[in-house]
């Protein structure tokens, strides 16, 4: 993508709402795109009525409220459903058996009935389908927050705002694909636990060690600078519709991918039914894709990873 002026960029900003905004590929602004009838070619309300028809706000306001209620519902069912199977195993928030002797043996024998090697793929997957919804979709507010100026005061619509995230979600269902798979393997090796923690020092100093240093590479910096500049993603990408948001949002998801997989991979080191763990590395990836605070964040992180490793390696050397 070419470089943008920055007149360009700030005539796309969303506060300049009292015209349409031009938009790149040469697509039709709202006002020249909207149908006589109001209603967009994927059949939501269309973005140019809460400028000429102020009476029918309410009717694009439902909508809105219907999506990020819809949305936000989505992330905390992901999260209660990973609590649920924590508690059906009898683990606590650290993703360990919640009490010693005879509790404890039940949760392990629950664990090795049910673990990787004994669930399969399929439940493997579906844990990992939950995992990255509840933790990588808050990481995609910001670019959804800007996508909805867009549907004021640019070529945006509702059905795109969906589709945004629902190519944002296959990129990731297939990410936690290759994630399940990855634990299964590692499973029937013995490298991990039933429950998806390493059982090996080594493996965890390589894991922390690879995840600080991918902070520091060009692939990192280039996926991050895509994850925390929505606007400049949406200049170089846009495409109208439902089936184009789907498009943008399955690149912005392969971009996520790239920016946060190996933070998903130290899953391995803290455990994949470790609740704690899973927080703190959502909020990590969610300040780390914060517009303003996102590029002071992810280098000291990188720092603070490979000393974890090099701290984690001598550890295992001592024991070795």
């Amino acid at each position: 993508m070419a470089p943008v002026a920055p007149a360009a960029l700030a005539a796309f900003q969303p506060a300049a709402r009292t015209a349409p905004i031009p938009l790149p590929h040469g697509r039709r602004s709202p006002a020249e795109g909207a149908g006589a009838d109001g209603i967009d070619f994927d059949g939501f309300p269309s973005s140019d009525l809460i400028w000429e028809d102020r009476g029918a706000m309410g009717s694009l306001l439902t909508w809105r409220s219907l999506g990020w209620t819809g949305f936000f519902g989505l992330v905390l069912c992901a999260w209660v459903a990973l609590f649920a199977m924590n508690m059906d195993a009898g683990l606590n928030l650290l993703g360990r058996p919640m009490s010693m002797g005879v509790a404890e043996m039940g949760a392990h024998t629950h664990a090795h009935a049910h673990g990787a090697a004994g669930w399969g793929l399929g439940v493997v997957f579906s844990m990992w389908a939950l995992m990255v919804a509840a933790m990588m979709l808050p990481t995609m507010v910001p670019a959804l927050s800007v996508y909805d100026d867009l549907i004021r005061g640019a070529d945006g619509t509702r059905a795109g705002w969906f589709g945004v995230i629902a190519g944002y979600g296959l990129a990731w269902l297939g990410a936690a694909a290759l994630l399940g798979l990855a634990q299964v393997w590692l499973s029937s090796l013995g490298v991990v636990s039933d429950l998806g923690a390493s059982r090996s020092g080594w493996l965890n100093a390589a894991l922390l060690g690879g995840a600080g240093v991918y902070q520091f590479t060009r692939v990192k910096a280039h996926c991050h600078d895509k994850c925390r500049s929505p606007l400049a993603f949406y200049l170089g990408a846009w495409r109208p519709g439902l089936a184009g948001g789907g498009v943008m949002g399955l690149r912005m998801g392969l971009y996520c991918i790239g920016c946060c997989w190996p933070i998903m991979a130290l899953a391995f080191v803290g455990g994949v039914m470790n609740l704690i763990w899973m927080g703190i590395a959502t909020l990590f990836m969610v300040i780390e894709k914060l517009p303003d605070l996102g590029r002071f964040v992810y280098r000291p992180a990188g720092v603070a990873l490979v000393a974890a490793a090099v701290y984690t390696a001598a550890s295992a050397a001592s024991f070795a």
